[in-house]
């Protein structure tokens, strides 16, 4: 079975997941996606991915009781899995392993 690896915006969704505190609702993905990357995103990318993830086991997802809900809203808020961990794990080391020896070439003049 050949290894899962992830996405660029995947794995630019799990990271920003985590740096919200491990869940987060679609809006809040977008909104902090842009701050972070300086690039636009759509939300309706954003959601078909999140959904994705999930589908492949790398995110949970929750509603929001219709009462907690503070735009009276319901949210779908989704939160890391330990496979999405050990994917981005295993992403972060190959990117590593890439980078490697690359310093001097891609410094700044």
């Amino acid at each position: 079975m050949p290894r899962e690896t992830l996405g660029e915006l995947e794995q630019q969704i799990l990271l920003v997941i985590l740096q919200c505190g491990g869940e987060s609702y679609s809006v809040q993905v977008v909104e902090e996606l842009e701050q972070r990357t300086g690039r636009g995103v759509s939300q309706a990318a954003v959601f078909i991915v999140l959904r994705r993830l999930e589908e492949k086991g790398l995110l949970a997802s929750r509603l929001d009781e219709p009462a907690d809900a503070p735009t009276g809203r319901v949210r779908r808020y989704f939160s890391t899995t330990p496979l999405a961990l050990e994917r981005l794990r295993a992403s972060r080391r190959a990117l590593l392993e890439l980078w490697d020896g690359l310093e001097e070439v891609l410094s700044e003049p």
